[in-house]
């Protein structure tokens, strides 16, 4: 099979996650799961190259025929000669293979034969799929026991940065800043804000960000990312299985109107009158298992542990890639965005989106606070030790009311700090420590921190 080649390499954090499967000795079957376009084939296939002596890559979107190769059973051997069958000019050489099964959603029995390679041990094996949906359920359901999971999304703000030319060595001072509550130089800030509009913009599917580097310019990359969303459309009404796909487009296509009203807990009547959450969850689960949004659940109190009070009723929805959520936008919107620049249109919608976009790119569990009957609101919360963080984002500079509310309150006894995100510099007063926007991919890394000095 003919390989497209990307224009430019970009590096990928997810690679090291492949690098430590490998090093285990006692590594399983991988399942890399994530949404359509993110880049998982092109990470898998330059991580491959070096590390192995042979690479079998198998397509079952592309490559149909190669369904037959379990015709015989589900063993190691016999899937491996009917590979063989099908393609001779594979090779097959004992702990020097990586075999790839690819878009494994079309074809989720290849799963039964994850134990017998398991415990075969003589060839690595790694799957993946785009809008898995519940076929990921299957496929975990069949070679339980006998394989590992990884998720992959689209670049974060820090990959985009690498992209750039930025170099570890600095990206590592500009966290220093951080751990000392030290303001970044003015041309610093002023250069990584205006590289994080852009990045805003762009959003981190790898195609358009690999047009935009070829480039040097934004020519072709709406077009990129309406052609993504219309992809997803039409994979949702292919793969939801068990599930109503309009049911579930609806839910996709609400959710820019819903992030635009200033109460953003989504609301299923803004999406079908009279709709019942019983109907619907089910919608929202398989998008966010396909990777297609993130889920923020609200919390009925802000107090350790979290997860116990999490409440799945009350949630937001965001878009798991902001250039994505901004080819949605209505025209006049899109304009305000990509030609003023003004990202805090459309009530910090989109600024809460780019947030929560990079806490779960960094491995966070999205929740949110809004108290009943009150202004009380929190975007988002952290754990730093003992210590619950409220993270609160602002499209300009205001005050934080509500932070000082949860700050100053005796009745939130596991917050003691917070952080808040603004169009601005590095400061700390009063237990609140401001940081630019662009530093929210440095989150959830400084929260876990053992000590902060300028907050004790």
């Amino acid at each position: 099979m003919k390989r497209k080649k990307p224009e430019i390499f970009l590096e990928r954090k997810f690679e090291e996650q492949l690098k430590d499967w490998k090093a285990n000795p006692d590594r399983l079957p991988l399942i890399v799961k994530g949404a359509r376009q993110v880049g998982k084939t092109e990470c898998i296939r330059h991580f491959a190259e070096g590390r192995y002596a042979s690479f079998v890559e198998i397509n079952f979107a592309l490559q149909p025929e190669f369904k037959a190769i379990t015709r015989d059973g589900y063993s190691a051997e016999n899937v491996i000669r009917n590979i063989s069958l099908i393609e001779p000019n594979f090779r097959f050489v004992e702990d020097g293979t990586l075999i790839f099964f690819d878009e494994i959603q079309e074809f989720p029995e290849i799963a039964t034969s994850f134990k017998s390679f398991a415990q075969h041990g003589r060839y690595d094996v790694i799957s993946s799929g785009s809008l898995l949906g519940i076929q990921l359920k299957r496929i975990e359901s069949i070679s339980v026991g006998f394989q590992e999971k990884a998720t992959m999304r689209s670049l974060d703000f820090e990959e985009f940065l690498t992209a750039r030319g930025y170099r570890a060595v600095q990206l590592d001072e500009l966290y220093g800043c951080l751990l000392e509550g030290r303001a970044f130089s003015e041309a610093a800030n002023t250069a990584l804000d205006r590289l994080f509009l852009d990045f805003s913009t762009l959003g981190g599917m790898p195609e358009a960000v690999e047009r935009y580097f070829v480039k040097g310019t934004f020519e072709g990359i709406p077009a990129i990312q309406r052609r993504i969303v219309s992809d997803y459309r039409s994979d949702v009404r292919k793969y939801a299985e068990g599930l109503d796909p309009v049911r579930i487009v609806n839910v996709f296509e609400s959710i820019p109107a819903q992030l635009a009203k200033a109460n953003k807990k989504f609301q299923l009547s803004h999406v079908e009158k009279n709709a019942r959450y019983k109907d619907y969850w089910g919608c929202v689960e398989w998008l966010n298992d396909a990777g297609i949004v993130n889920v923020c659940k609200a919390v009925d109190f802000p107090e350790l542990p979290l997860a116990a009070h999490l409440d799945a009723t009350r949630f937001k929805l965001y878009m798991a890639d902001s250039g994505l959520l901004v080819s949605m936008l209505d025209e006049e919107s899109q304009e305000d965005v990509r030609i003023r620049r003004n990202l805090g249109t459309w009530k910090g919608g989109l600024f809460e989106n780019i947030v929560a976009e990079a806490l779960v790119k960094a491995g966070a569990v999205l929740a949110y606070y809004r108290k009943e009957n009150s202004t009380l609101e929190m975007d988002f919360f952290l754990r730093s030790g003992d210590n619950l963080v409220p993270v609160e984002v602002k499209a300009g500079n205001t005050k934080a009311k509500s932070m000082r509310v949860l700050l100053d309150n005796p009745h939130y006894k596991d917050i003691k700090w917070g952080i808040k995100l603004v169009k601005g510099n590095v400061g700390f007063s009063n237990g609140v420590l401001t940081i630019p926007q662009w530093c929210a991919f440095f989150l959830r890394r400084l929260v876990k921190e053992p000590t902060l000095q300028f907050i004790h």
